[in-house]
Formats: C-alpha cells, structure tokens, sequence
C-alpha cells in the first residue's frame, strides 16, 4: 500500500504514514508454523493449557497462546502464532527477519478469560497482539527492532485505566535467550518481540532522541517488558525539561 516514507523524526528515523488503507479481506491459508511455535513456548516458557483461537481471521489466521504464571514466572504469557505464515515486506537494505511473532507479559493480577475480556481494561493487550500481527500483511509493510506503533492518530490511551498509547517492540527480557529465535528450516527463522506499551511523552521521546536513548531511560528505572499500568513515565518532562 501507499505509504510515506519522505518524513523523518528529528532522531533521524524514518516515520512511515499509511494513506491508501488496507489491502482487501483475503482468505488465510492456514497456519503453517502452530506446531512448531507450540512445542517453541513449551519449551522454554511454560506449558499451554489454553490457546484463543481465532474464528473468522483476515489474510492470516492468529492464535494466541496463554501460558499462565508460575512460582518462578509469576506473570501471564501470551504469544501468537500465526503472523509468520506470511513474510513481511521488509526493504532489501534492512537487516531484519521477514518472519516474527508477537507476543506481551501481564502481571500475575491481570484477568484472561472471556467475561473480563468483555471490558477492554482486560483485553486490550490481546486487541494489539492480533491488530499487530496481522498489520504488516494488511499494509504490505514491516516491523523490526524498536519499531514504535501509536494506537491511532493522533494516539489514544489503550483503555481508561491507563495512558499507555503506543508500543515499542522489543525482544522480551522475560524469557530465556534462546527462545527469541525458531529456525523451521533454511529458508524461513521466526523472531519473536514483546509488545512493550509506552505513554505518548515516551513515544515523542524516542523520535525525538532516538530508540537507544530511551531504552538508556527505561533500563534506568530497570523496567521490564511486564505491563504494569502505574509505571513510571520515564520520558515526563519535569520543570520544562526531560
């Protein structure tokens, strides 16, 4: 799809507008990876009791896999499969994977399941696992490392009970090293990235400074990819500066 790629942020990062919608309704062939990805989650994060699957699924069928807390990760786990059935349409000057996954770490607190998700106080971190995994295919477009995605334009907080507006994609310091990569074969190696919500101050921060400089901040605060919607905003001017 059309997209503007002449705008530039004052970090010098490129800022990518989608002004010709998105592709038609297209029949998913099915999922090709599920398995894999699976057995993936299994075995470094935790076993899956539930997947949320999809029932009506536009140009890529998403599930999301729900490994719940335990004593030694006492947070919930959500991760998809799915968006790496197709390859994203990533620039042949980027050294980025054409396949990834999607997927967010919830406090141990956070309500999963069909009646909270009824409120979107619960279910907006599902809402944004399938709005993005399926984004790249719909707008024929890529996601990489520190790729930031506001939730409209202009960004509107997530649900009522936060001001988080926006993510940042990450690789997850929640889970172990080894389960940021699954290799099928020699042709196709899905990453996985965290979902990591930021406030709008934070957003226009890192256009502003640049991505590392605001992982400098949040690692500062020794934040981790866990959603906590009290956290602190690490961009909020104070007294007229940063």
């Amino acid at each position: 799809m059309d997209k503007d790629e002449k705008v530039v942020s004052l970090s010098g990062s490129p800022i990518f507008t989608y002004t010709d919608g998105e592709k038609e309704w297209e029949v998913p062939s099915g999922e090709e990876c599920i398995e894999e990805i699976s057995d993936h989650i299994e075995a470094h994060i935790g076993k899956i009791p539930t997947v949320m699957h999809e029932l009506v699924s536009d140009t890529v069928h998403i599930d999301i896999h729900h490994v719940p807390p335990t004593k030694e990760r006492p947070f919930h786990t959500l991760v998809t499969s799915g968006m790496s059935d197709l390859p994203m349409s990533v620039p042949e000057d980027a050294d980025s994977t054409k396949y990834m996954e999607l997927m967010v770490s919830l406090p141990e607190s956070w309500k999963i399941g069909d009646a909270a998700f009824k409120d979107e106080v619960w279910y907006w971190p599902v809402r944004q696992l399938k709005y993005l995994a399926r984004f790249p295919h719909k707008y024929e477009t890529w996601f990489g490392w520190g790729h930031s995605i506001p939730n409209g334009n202009p960004a509107e907080p997530f649900a009522n009970n936060t001001e988080f507006c926006g993510v940042i994609l990450l690789p997850s310091v929640t889970v172990p090293p080894d389960f940021h990569k699954l290799k099928i074969n020699d042709q196709k190696e899905i990453e996985f990235y965290s979902i990591v919500p930021l406030y709008n101050e934070e957003m226009d921060y890192k256009l502003a400074k640049g991505t590392d400089a605001l992982l400098d901040r949040l690692e500062k605060y020794h934040l981790s990819d866990v959603i906590d919607i009290n956290r602190k905003n690490v961009a909020k001017k104070r007294f007229g500066f940063f």
